[in-house]
Order: C-alpha cells, then structure tokens, then sequence
C-alpha cells in the first residue's frame, strides 16, 4: 500500500444521523468524518438501507447489484450523499434483512431481531466488496482504512485478515482495519456455525473469556483499537468495566487509544437551534428563559419560572443510572423541583417513571419516545441535566448541557470524568468548575450531588458564573478528527 497525502477512509456504522440514530453512535458516525474531510482526508461512510432512509437519500444511484452476496441473496449498493453534510454515502439494500418496521436493532415491539447477527454480518461483507473495488462496479473508490464502529461492523478485520491467510493471491483488499468501541456492552454473541456461515472459522479465534463474539473478533484482528475517551480506554482493561473483553483488550493495549469524542457545534448550539423558540449565547443568555417558558407549557408543568427544572435525556437502561433517580425520586420532589424525562428502554424503568409522572403530574413530566426535535428543547429549557450513568464510554449529553448552559450532574465514569470538572466556590470562581460529581453510584451520593446544585443555583451570581464556565468549553470536533487523522496515516505507512 503506498502513502497517499489524503487517506481514503470507509466509515462504516449501523447508524448515521438523521438517517438513523438511537444514541451517541449516530450522531459520532454524522459529525467526525465531516471534519475529517474538513481537514483534508477523503472519506465515505456506508450503513445499511433500513426503511425509510432511501427516500432521505434521493441522488442515491445503484453501483452494484451482487445476485448472492456472502450467501445473504441479493443485495445492492447505492451511492449517494449523507443529508445535512454532502459526505459521500454507500448504503447497502436487502429488502429481507433492512426493509423492516421498527428501529435499527428492534422492531416495533422493542424486541431485537433475533437475527442481527445476520443483519450485520451482511453489512460486514458489503465493506470487504466495497474495499475489493470489484471490476463490475460502476464506482473504482477503494479505501485504505476500513473505520469500523462497535459490534455491528467489527467481523470486518477478522474477514479481511482471513482472506489475506487462506485466501487465493489478491483476494485480501489492500486495506487496513480500525475498530473503535463506542460500548463493549454490546458485543454481538455469535456462535462457531454462526461464524462458519459467514465465512469465518473459529480454530484460532474464539475468546479466551468463553463466548465468541463480533465484537471480541474485532479486537483480536483489527490493526488498531480505539475508544471514546481516555478514561474508557483505562476502564476496559479492568474488571469493573471491561465486560469480559478486558484481558483481549489489555493484550492490544500497544494499539489502543482513547479518544475523546466531540460536539457538532452546527447541530447543538444554541445560538442557532432552529428547535428552540428564542436563541442564546453566553454574551446574550436571555433567551434560554423563553425556552424554559415553552417547554414547561408544552409539558403542561407547573409555570413557576423559578421552580428547577431537571432533565434527563437517555436511553433508559441500567447502564445511565436512571433506577437510582427512581429510588432518590421521593427526597428530589420534596424539595420542589420540576422534573423531565426524556427516552425509551427497559420495561420496568418506563413503568417506574410512568408512575411517577402519574402520581406528581405537577412536577413530572415523562415522554417514553425518541424526538430530536423536544431533546433539544429539553436541553435548552432545562436547569439542570441528571447524567448518573454507571458506566458512560463518553456521552455527548453533557457536553451539549453545557453549550446549552444547563449544568450537568455526574457520576465520575468515562467520558463523563473527562470533561466535567467539580463545581464549588472556588472552581467556580477560577473558572474551571462546570457541572456536579459523585463519586460513588448511590442513590444517596447522586442525590447529594442534586443538593449542591439546587443550593448554588439559589446563589444566582455563583450560577451565572458556573454556566458561563460550561459554555466557554470547546469540545468540537477538529481535536479528535486530527488524532484519528494520525492513526490512519500510521496504518497507511506501516
């Protein structure tokens, strides 16, 4: 492979935003390959067509049509341009496997489709034909970087190396394979005929903690390993964290990176949120009460303007914490609070907050949908943002909380404890302090972390202060893109 001034990169994800998104994934998968085009890297993403995205896509063109791919039937690729951005788009058509109701891993029920494995092993092999640059194909591209993301993309360096070992002569593409970890939660469970199925055997492969997994393959194959943020990478080489991935992440340690994600500025900012009824800034907060205004009255909330307003935004699962929020809930509304909450997951969390909207319909306010549009209005209104997650690998929540002056509290995990600094008097003051840390995940240490909220915000010189520390951060995209912009080229020269 020779070193090319501009590294040719197939981003590859289960999800962009608008087009799909369930969490920090899809809006990851938008907004770091634009700015890594913006510094000078060629790069095209691909993802599967589910239902609906083909029409948001309308200069998609057909480039490939493959009778049998990989033994999944008839697929086929289209070109074309990811909205908002213009970044050059593949996506991948199999009506029998993508053209579903529901979400990308759920259908309509909120049960996952019991074959994602095969759903994703296919976009799996749609890479390896993209990066083998096919004479038949109407498009030549061929990458240089395959930039796999999570589970759902990491079969492609166990594929690419397998037909580099057992492969006929220059069957392998000439391409090097990253593989970030947004989750090691998610880990795509596979089993040894599975694996056969989709051409790959496992005599040298299964994972020294049992099961195999897409994901451990991933970490065993891919040229390089990368995380989300710096404390993350730490994490999953433990225990606590690594859910039983640590000691095959360990072993890669040498290749492993934690990088910090980023804000799309021109999508959260309030500034010019097209979502928001008034715009703000540090130098101009004024129009953040009108957005707190509109909120409450489109909750049906109490309209007290002085009454805090605490917001969660989430996916609900054990993960983000939010069972802890349920057991604090009766000390947190005694002290007169408003509360909204945001998100759809696990069957008993949207029962609890349901009931808890139910009994307090003053004060909770509880929406068990995904809606863009009300998230961004959620985190422009609100006062506070509750972040209790037991483990985060970096959320983006936080980050767009402090943009939208709103101040997080969190627990002290992952990409959390890496840009959230402890408030008190004297961080405030100097300038450092943006949100509030607990330490420990308790019920009783998240709820102390609120109290220190609530108190300062009665300080309301203190809070103007530890708002405009939170918006004075930049946590765009450039920094990361450049890191990432490094491991190609290493890749490309080794």
């Amino acid at each position: 492979m020779s070193v090319s001034a501009t590294a040719r990169v197939l981003f590859v994800a289960s999800e962009i935003f608008p087009l799909a998104k369930t969490g920090g994934l899809g809006d990851v998968s938008a907004a770091l390959p634009a700015a890594l085009i913006k510094l000078g890297a060629d790069v095209r993403l691909l993802m599967p067509a589910y239902r609906g995205v083909l029409r948001q896509v309308p200069d998609a063109r057909l480039i490939a049509d493959i009778d049998d791919l990989a033994g999944f039937g008839r697929v086929r690729v289209l070109l074309g341009s990811a909205p908002g951005s213009g970044v050059p788009l593949y996506l991948v058509v199999s009506v029998p496997l993508y053209g579903r109701p529901g979400e990308p891993y759920h259908d309509e029920a909120g049960d996952i489709w019991p074959d994602n494995d095969e759903r994703f092993a296919l976009l799996c092999h749609a890479a390896l034909a993209i990066a083998r640059s096919n004479d038949g194909a109407s498009d030549p591209w061929q990458p240089d970087i395959m930039h796999c993301n999570d589970w759902h993309t990491a079969l492609v360096p166990a594929l690419v190396n397998a037909q580099r070992g057992d492969g006929p002569a220059g069957a392998a593409p000439p391409v090097r394979t990253l593989l970030t970890i947004h989750n090691a939660a998610y880990q795509g469970p596979v089993s040894a005929q599975q694996l056969h199925e989709f051409g790959l055997s496992t005599s040298a492969d299964s994972s020294a903690q049992g099961d195999t997994s897409f994901l451990a393959l991933g970490i065993q194959h891919a040229n390089r390993l990368t995380t989300v943020s710096p404390t993350y990478a730490k994490e999953l080489q433990t225990r606590e964290f690594g859910c039983g991935l640590e000691t095959l992440i360990a072993a890669r340690a040498a290749d492993f990176t934690g990088i910090l994600n980023g804000v799309d500025y021109s999508v959260w900012d309030p500034s010019h949120d097209a979502a928001l009824p008034a715009a703000y800034d540090a130098l101009d907060p004024q129009g953040k009460a009108a957005c707190k205004r509109a909120l409450l009255q489109e909750l049906g909330l109490s309209d007290d303007m002085e009454t805090p307003l605490l917001a969660v935004v989430s996916r609900l699962t054990a993960q983000k914490g939010l069972d802890m929020l349920v057991e604090a809930s009766g000390d947190l509304l005694a002290k007169a609070v408003n509360l909204v909450v945001l998100g759809s997951g696990d069957a008993g969390l949207e029962a609890a907050f349901r009931a808890l909207a139910a009994d307090h319909p003053a004060q909770v306010a509880v929406r068990l949908e995904y809606d863009e549009r009300l998230a961004h209005l959620i985190m422009a209104g609100a006062d506070i943002f509750l972040m209790p997650s037991r483990f985060e690998p970096c959320g983006l929540n936080q980050m767009y909380a402090l943009r939208y002056a709103t101040v997080p509290v969190i627990h002290a995990v992952g990409g959390l404890a890496d840009t959230i600094v402890d408030a008190d008097d004297e961080s405030v003051e100097a300038g450092s302090g943006t949100g509030f840390v607990f330490r420990r995940p308790s019920a009783n240490d998240f709820m102390s972390a609120i109290a220190r909220a609530l108190l300062m915000r009665e300080n309301t010189p203190a809070w103007r202060r530890l708002q405009s520390n939170g918006q004075a951060q930049d946590f765009g995209w450039e920094k990361a893109a450049r890191q990432y912009l490094g491991i190609y080229r290493e890749l490309i020269a080794r």
